[in-house]
Parts: structure tokens; C-alpha cells; sequence
């Protein structure tokens, strides 16, 4: 049976991108205690693929994934999905929101409730827990450092807590990303919706590096969806560059700008083309087309080889 695992404990907000993924009854699902975890369980093939967060619609990037992704064993992104996220406060039973003095939850929900915890709970401080889920499940045990948890419905329901308010989020569109990771060993085929996924080192640091590297996009008609700067950890000041841009690796602008980009970064990461969880196709200007880039082709093998 296929394995996949998932950033836990059980209801966190991964695990339901993981079903909707991949029901239970169609593979054997791992909880993992981190990203880290999970990553390195794929890459020691423990597992088959694993599912873990990478983009929050109020937050950005997640940096433990886009660090993991970036460094170590090549690993390659299959999928994502999208989850929108709805939080809720919950404690144990008897404690009311006004008993609150310290909430326990992930960083990146605890970035999505701060504004109703400042208007609601305005004496309770922040607790930062490994995820949602493990924030319930801690609660719930009893000798937890913090009195009330922000996490999914599920994790409140699956963990006997009695829910203090619900829809706590500041904004009702917030929207977690999510991807499938497995090992490099198989691309998924085009669809016309797809994105890929890049980490591009500099040669230099340097003035114009940068938009060098983004030159190499923009002749080609490619648009990005995600743009951050990670460090290297080799020194201070040493960024690398994420990048998610639209189309597959087996689109010809696309294959032209990766190697472009292989010509003139020290080292460029490739992390996978993958279908796009919102299915809109990408829109491919006529002159950036296939067609265009075998026609141009057509025209230098011709000057190349006149006669022919």
C-alpha cells in the first residue's frame, strides 16, 4: 500500500489537504512531528510521498518546507492543494474565554487570529506549539503551558475540547497552500495549468544579480506566482531565491529560461512542474508559444545549414 505522511498529529490542517488529496481508504497515512521529519522520511523512503504547507495567504512562505526543499537530497513537488482555513479557540472544559491568559498554536495560525486575540483575549499571551493540531492534543492531556488552543474544528472535536468561539481568523479568505513531495524519480505529465518550482543560487552577490536572473523569465513570457529570498546559511548575508513560475519544464520557454538560468546562477534547483491547484490554464503569449520556439529553431537550423 502507498504511504504518504503529513505534517501532525492527527487534524491538522495537512491532513485534511492529505485527504482531499489522497482519501484514507487509498493509502496509509503517517503523522510526522515536523516538516523536517516528514521530508527526511521521504528521502529515506519510509515513505512514498509526503504533504506539507509551503504558502499561507497571510503569512507567506513557510520557511522550514522552502528550507528543506532547498537544501539536502534532491526532492520533487507532484501536487498541491489548497485548504481554506478556518480556526477556532477551544479549552477544556469549565474554562472560560475570560480565564484565558495564554494561547497555545502554530506561528502561522497564531499570524491569522492575532487580531481577534488582541480584541477578545487582550491579557493572553502566545504560546508556540508545532502545529495546530499538537496545541489541542497538549491542551487536552493536561500540563500544557497555555489554557486555550487555536486549531482546526476537527483537532477541538477529536480532543473532547469545548469550543470558546468559532471563525476566529482576521480574514474569512485565508488560504493555506499545500504540496505533494516525493523523490525525483518520475515528472508529472503537462496539463496546461502547471506550475514549477525552482531555487536559483547567485554566483555573486552583486548590484543587478537579481534582476538577471528575472530577465530570463520576462524574455520568455513567464510569469511568476511566488518570489522569496531564503538564506544559504553560509554566511551572513547569502540569500538563494524560491521561485514558483507558470508552465511545465516540457513547455519550450520554459526549458529555454531553466537553461538560461543554468548558464548563468552557480546552481539552479529544480523542484518539480506539477499541476496548479486552481486548474486556470496558463496564459502563453502567441510569440512565447511552442509553435513560436520551434519556428525560430526551424529558422537558425536553416541559416545554420543553407541549402538544406
Amino acid at each position: 500500500m502507498t504511504r504518504f505522511g503529513y505534517l501532525g498529529p492527527e487534524g491538522t490542517f495537512t491532513q485534511m489537504a492529505l485527504l482531499s488529496w489522497r482519501p484514507a481508504t487509498s493509502a496509509e497515512h503517517v503523522p510526522f512531528g515536523s516538516v523536517d521529519a516528514a521530508l527526511t522520511a521521504v528521502r529515506e523512503r519510509e515513505i512514498d510521498a509526503a504533504v506539507v504547507p509551503i504558502e499561507n495567504s497571510v503569512e507567506g512562505g513557510v520557511s522550514a518546507t522552502l528550507d528543506a526543499l532547498a537544501s539536502g537530497a534532491p526532492l520533487s513537488v507532484t501536487g498541491e492543494v489548497l485548504v481554506p482555513i478556518t480556526f477556532v479557540i477551544a479549552a477544556r472544559e469549565g474554562v472560560e474565554l475570560a480565564d484565558v491568559r495564554a494561547i497555545g498554536t502554530h506561528s502561522h495560525a497564531w499570524a491569522q487570529v492575532r487580531g481577534w486575540a488582541q480584541q477578545h483575549a487582550p491579557e493572553a499571551g502566545y504560546v508556540a506549539t508545532l502545529s495546530t493540531a499538537s496545541a489541542a492534543a497538549d491542551l487536552a492531556a493536561g500540563g500544557a503551558p497555555f489554557d486555550a488552543a487555536v486549531c482546526a474544528p476537527v483537532a477541538a472535536h477529536n480532543h473532547g475540547l469545548q469550543v470558546l468561539a468559532h471563525d476566529i481568523g482576521d480574514l474569512s479568505s485565508a488560504v493555506t497552500r499545500f504540496v505533494v513531495v516525493s523523490r525525483p524519480e518520475w515528472l508529472p505529465t503537462p496539463t496546461g495549468f502547471d506550475k514549477t518550482t525552482v531555487v536559483l543560487y547567485q554566483r555573486s552577490d552583486r548590484a543587478g544579480g537579481l534582476l538577471e536572473l528575472l530577465e530570463q523569465l520576462a524574455a520568455r513570457g513567464i510569469n511568476m506566482t511566488r518570489l522569496e529570498s531564503r538564506p544559504t546559511k553560509e554566511s551572513m548575508g547569502s540569500y538563494c531565491f524560491s521561485i514558483d513560475l507558470e508552465g511545465h519544464v516540457a513547455d519550450a520557454r520554459v526549458g529555454e529560461a531553466l537553461m538560461s538560468l543554468h548558464r548563468v546562477c552557480a546552481e539552479v534547483r529544480f523542484v518539480g512542474s506539477y499541476p496548479a491547484a486552481n486548474g486556470q490554464a496558463v496564459s502563453v503569449d502567441p510569440l512565447t508559444s511552442d509553435a513560436a520556439f520551434a519556428e525560430a529553431s526551424s529558422w537558425l537550423e536553416s541559416l545554420r545549414h543553407p541549402g538544406r
